[in-house]
């Protein structure tokens, strides 16, 4: 019988081994590389500007004021980015994993640190986006928070978030009547990190 060497079979183990974990990195799904290329920020902040407003907001709030994001914490499967309007720091962005998706909800907070009567809505993904978009149309529990608060307008939201690694992320609302909303924040050039969002630890 002829003896085959031990290097041959080192090489073929090595080659199945390699093989075999392909797949796993491949499995990665869109959500799961958006959110990786998110976490490469993390504990970053970068300034933004609006690049879209139609129809112009009346009295807009963001008009003429320092625009910053804060990618401030990234726990397992939870990534929190405070929206700073100049000194206005009521606004954090929840990013969370689901089984079929991710979840974008919107936790709005007084300066005394107590939620805002209108806060965490938002909604799922409902198809697999793509690494660089992802869509988060409008949850039940949202669009009756809106109604009973007085925000028709509101109940056909879809939110969406895009990057692009190293270079732009973009937080994004629109709904069907032509709104859209549009802010895009350089991610080629970090700033100072803000203060804490209201209502979270310094």
């Amino acid at each position: 019988m002829r003896l085959i060497p031990f290097s041959y079979v080192f090489v073929a183990i090595a080659g199945l081994a390699g093989c075999a974990s392909a797949p796993r990195s491949s499995q990665a799904t869109p959500a799961d590389r958006f959110v990786q290329a998110l976490a490469r920020h993390c504990g970053q902040a970068y300034a933004g500007r609006v690049v879209v407003d139609t129809p112009a907001t009346p009295n807009n709030p963001f008009a003429d004021k320092p625009l910053v994001m804060h990618v401030r914490t990234c726990s397992d499967g939870e990534w929190r980015v405070p929206f700073h309007v100049g000194d206005d720091r009521s606004r954090t962005w929840v990013l969370t994993r689901t089984a079929t998706g991710m979840r974008l909800k919107h936790d709005h907070r007084h300066e005394d640190g107590h939620p805002d009567k209108v806060t965490m809505y938002g909604g799922d993904t409902a198809d697999a986006g793509t690494a660089q978009r992802q869509a988060f149309p409008v949850d039940a529990e949202s669009i009756a928070m809106f109604e009973a608060n007085g925000l028709a307008a509101s109940v056909n939201n879809t939110w969406a978030m895009e990057i692009e690694p190293e270079q732009r992320f973009v937080y994004e609302l629109s709904r069907p009547n032509g709104r859209l909303f549009r802010v895009e924040f350089d991610l080629s050039r970090p700033v100072p990190a803000p203060p804490a969002p209201w209502g979270a630890a310094p």
